[in-house]
């Protein structure tokens, strides 16, 4: 049982982990993935339990043909094999590096910026 809706875990493929994102598309899969296990995590991830859709709604004017929803797209849930993970300590406490070494900012992790050159700490910084 988490203990905030910062720290969930759940078994993953038969794997207790800590979920680090929940419906996530294939393209931050590959983005995360790629910095957890630069950091040495063993990342395990999993497709989304689908959405609950509405049961299909017959037209009103008694025509035979019946209007179905489109599907939605598939999303995947991202843990890591560390159930002690926290990606919001993770990525404050300035504890994942990029591959070239630079300090995961939170505008990186969220992929607002391509790189990652906060190396001064925001308390730090006399700007």
């Amino acid at each position: 049982m988490a203990i905030n809706k910062n720290h969930e875990f759940d078994d993953l493929d038969g794997v207790k982990c800590a979920i680090v994102e929940k419906n996530v598309s294939p393209e931050r899969v590959e983005f995360l993935k790629n910095i957890l296990r630069y950091n040495g995590y063993t990342v395990v991830v999993v497709p989304s339990p689908p959405a609950k859709v509405a049961a299909p709604v017959a037209p009103a004017d008694g025509a035979a043909e019946v209007v179905v929803p489109p599907a939605p797209p598939s999303t995947f849930t991202l843990g890591v094999s560390d159930s002690t993970f926290n990606p919001v300590n993770a990525i404050m406490g300035r504890l994942l590096r990029t591959p070239d070494g630079h300090v995961v900012t939170l505008s990186y992790w969220h992929q607002k910026e391509k790189d990652s050159h906060d190396e001064i700490p925001y308390y730090e910084n006399k700007a």
